[in-house]
Order: structure tokens, then C-alpha cells, then sequence
């Protein structure tokens, strides 16, 4: 098998590699089908998939089985200040790689976001759901979902939210460092949504690619949160006595509104390959034991 990761320097990217490389995530093996592929791994500095000529040209002679497109512009307050190239590397990009998949006959996974609801949900959201986004960064990635479907019959839409993995930035880092150098840092109570580890969001895009359920997927940890108990979670792991303080989202505001509510259930995952998602905290105990450079 053959098989390309856009974006394989972020921290998705890193984890999917990381894992078809060991044949197992934290959770468990990963499919038999997956031993002995062999995986390229492309980031912006090899490959720019808003140029679909490049694009065409790299996979001349490649005959990917699979594609991952883990590339975006992921910025969310950036996506808000430069509608085109958020739309252009979201939208566009995204349309390419579902060009060349088709044009292979490979099937592609599609990295998405739960900032394709506008947040305004009191149960969480589930793949039949309107999106509705009310940012740039909402809107381009819903964009981008729907020319992966028009282009590519043999597509999967995946959609996650609150991702932190070892590699790169994140939210969980950031606390860390915060929480390391003050004696208390504020953190808003009121949004909400699943913490997710990159390591089970890898594991399941692995498990959803071996089968033929094509469509969209929602696939976060299991649990619900506020960004304030997650932070006094990561707090709490590290051992550290910063004292977390809760806080309104109008204490903080950015260009690009955050969603309120914005949770989503893995139904679709439930229906068809399994839900093996580990609860957030647990999840977040095995990341905080297993990373070792803050």
C-alpha cells in the first residue's frame, strides 16, 4: 500500500507517520493491511497543494492507494484577517488532493473541523447536523468538505476538535508554560467542546480508510469539557501549583468569535468501523506521561 500525508509535519501528520511506521497507537494494533506501506509524507515546503499543477506533477508515477490530506490553514484569528489565502489553502487545496485522488482512484481522508458549526448547540452535534459556521476559518474548511465530496466519490470527511498531539503547538503546551512561570492564569468556562489526543484522532482515520463507509465522520475523545477544565486537568497532571482561574470569553476577545458549544458525537464511528476514543482525561494522562519537552 501506498500512501501520501499532506501536512505531515503537524501534529496529525506526525502522529499518523509515527504510528503506520510502529503498526500500533496508544490505543492498540492498527490494521495488518497497513504493514510494510509505504508512506510519504509532504509539508509546504515540498508541496503546495493550492497549485494543483505541482500537485499533478508530484504524483506522476506515485500510485497512492490513500490519500490524508492533514494540510490547513489552522490559525484560526489569521484565517480572519486573510480570507484568501484561508480559502485558497482550505478550499482550494483541498479540492486539489480530492482532484488527484480521484484521478487515481484512491480514496482520501479529509481533516476537518468543528468549527463548521456556529457553536449554538445544547446537545452535541452530529454528522446529519446543518453546519453554519460564523468564521473565515469555519467557512473555508466547509468549503473545502464539499469539494472533496463533489470530487471524489471514494472520500471521507473526518471531523475533530481541540487537538493536541506531541509535536508542534497547542493548547496543552501552552498551559503548561503559563502555568510554569505565573501564579495563576485565567482560561474562559464558557466553551465547550472534546479535548482530543492526535494519537486516537490517528489510530481511528486509520481504521475509517481500511473500509468502504464513505461520508463524514466525527471523531473526538469521549467526554465533554470547558477549556477551564481542561486546563486545570493539564495543571493538575503536571504537578504544578498555579491556581487556574475561570473567566468569560468577553474578558478575551479575538478577531475570530470561538464557538460556545461545541462538542460532537462520534456516531458515525459508532455505526460503522467502532469508537474505541479514549476519554479526554485519560487520553491527556497517557500524553502528559509520554511527553518529556515542554
Amino acid at each position: 500500500m501506498k500512501i501520501l500525508i499532506t501536512g505531515s509535519n503537524g501534529q496529525l501528520g506526525n502522529e499518523l507517520i509515527g504510528i503506520l511506521n510502529a503498526g500500533e497507537s496508544e490505543i492498540g494494533q492498527v490494521d495488518s493491511i497497513y504493514a510494510g506501506a509505504e508512506v510519504t509524507g509532504v509539508d509546504i515546503g515540498n508541496l503546495d497543494i493550492t497549485d494543483f499543477h505541482a500537485l499533478s506533477d508530484f504524483v506522476q508515477g506515485n500510485q497512492f492507494d490513500l490519500i490524508i490530506n492533514c494540510a490547513a490553514m489552522t490559525n484560526v484569528d489569521a484565517c480572519e484577517c486573510d480570507y484568501e489565502t484561508a480559502m485558497k489553502v482550505n478550499a482550494i487545496g483541498a479540492r486539489n488532493m480530492a482532484l488527484v485522488a480521484d484521478l487515481l482512484g484512491a480514496k482520501i481522508v479529509h481533516v476537518s473541523t468543528d468549527y463548521v458549526f456556529d457553536g449554538d448547540a445544547k446537545t452535541p452535534y452530529c454528522e446529519w447536523d446543518a453546519p453554519n459556521p460564523s468564521t473565515i476559518y469555519g467557512k473555508s474548511k466547509l468549503l473545502g468538505e464539499r469539494y472533496v465530496r463533489e470530487s471524489c466519490e471514494r472520500s471521507f470527511i473526518v471531523r475533530t476538535a481541540w487537538l493536541y498531539g506531541y509535536v508542534g503547538n497547542n493548547f496543552v503546551k501552552t498551559i503548561i508554560k503559563l502555568a510554569s512561570e505565573r501564579e495563576s492564569i485565567k482560561v474562559v468556562d464558557d466553551q465547550v467542546g472534546n479535548p482530543t489526543s492526535a494519537n486516537d484522532l490517528a489510530h481511528h482515520i486509520l481504521k475509517i480508510a481500511r473500509a468502504e463507509d464513505y461520508g463524514i465522520y466525527h471523531c473526538t475523545c469521549d467526554g465533554i469539557c470547558s477549556w477551564y477544565d481542561f486546563a486545570k486537568e493539564i495543571v493538575r497532571l503536571a504537578g504544578l501549583t498555579c491556581e487556574v482561574v475561570p473567566c468569560t470569553t468577553e474578558e478575551f476577545p479575538r478577531p475570530a468569535p470561538r464557538p460556545a458549544y461545541s462538542a460532537m458525537d462520534n456516531l458515525m464511528l459508532r455505526s460503522t468501523v467502532g469508537d474505541e476514543t479514549r476519554p479526554w482525561a485519560e487520553a491527556l494522562s497517557v500524553f502528559m506521561k509520554n511527553q518529556k519537552d515542554w
